[in-house]
């Protein structure tokens, strides 16, 4: 009767294991490999900040890409460090804190993205404000400099509403009081490009600001970034939404992977309690 007992408990034995090293290594190199790509982004965040002047630095720090790619990359050197230790070493607490973190990140950009759809106004009102603010620090950050004039070009559009709201800027200011040597003119970004001028031409924006809108048409983009990029949203739905699934494709699978790793190390604990239960018993 003994010899039948063991052998039905043999196959739950010591050798036995509930956790599957299938899902214990995916999860761990899925990790791993978003763990290198934080490093990197930290690096690069790091790298492109200090090359910046103390003064540009402190300048605009809420629309400074630099210091967005920094957070970003921390936060997910963080989430992604508690998966790969995690996972290797099986530990519940440390899966737990990195599913719960990748639910929440997953649902705060449903949020984020059904509030923009329903209060689409507001939203609107919101990037106008961000797109204001960066045409104000333009000239005191090289990276938002450059990030502007990509939009600008990409989106042949001039300006948040139109090109006259970069005299909010103090630089392309067109009162007359304004001694600046850019005063009334636009970025060349907002110029009309010449297929056949091989130089860019930086210098022709300047005035622009002080012509009518036809006047300037011929020179320059007129149109504002706005009314574009809303524009270019409607037109790329199925773009913007593939981008989003394949945002969030990745969290639902460490989401699962994780929570199916707890479940069987979970398994494993009872499996060895229940082992060293009937160890104890002299009847074993």
């Amino acid at each position: 009767m003994a010899r039948r007992v063991a052998a039905a408990a043999g196959p739950l034995g010591d050798d036995f294991s509930f956790v599957s090293p299938v899902a214990k290594y995916v999860l761990f190199f899925f990790n791993l490999l978003f763990w290198v790509i934080s490093m990197v982004m930290v690096a690069v965040g790091v790298y492109a900040r200090l090359l910046k002047h103390a003064e540009a630095a402190m300048a605009c720090l809420a629309v400074d890409p630099a210091i967005l790619l920094i957070m970003v990359g921390v936060l997910t050197f963080l989430i992604t460090f508690c998966g790969c230790v995690g996972s290797l070493r099986e530990n519940i607490c440390l899966l737990q804190l990195f599913s719960v973190c990748l639910t929440i990140i997953f649902l705060l950009q449903l949020a984020v993205g059904v509030l923009g759809f329903v209060f689409s106004d507001e939203a609107r009102g919101k990037v106008s404000e961000i797109i204001n603010g960066a045409i104000v620090h333009y000239r005191d950050d090289l990276d938002l400099q450059n990030l502007i004039d990509f939009g600008q070009k990409e989106f042949s559009c001039c300006g948040g509403v139109s090109y006259k709201d970069w005299s909010q800027n103090m630089y392309f200011n067109c009162t007359a009081t304004n001694p600046s040597r850019e005063r009334c003119a636009v970025p060349f970004s907002c110029c009309l490009h010449d297929p056949q001028q091989a130089v860019i031409n930086t210098m022709c924006g300047h005035g622009m600001q002080a012509r009518g809108y036809l006047e300037a048409s011929a020179f320059i983009h007129t149109n504002g970034c706005i009314d574009k990029l809303v524009n270019w949203t409607h037109s790329n739905l199925f773009l913007l939404g593939g981008i989003t699934l394949g945002l969030a494709l990745p969290q639902l699978v460490g989401i699962i992977l994780a929570q199916l790793l707890i479940n069987q190390i979970r398994d494993q604990i009872k499996l060895q309690l229940y082992n060293q239960q009937h160890r104890a018993d002299p009847w074993y």
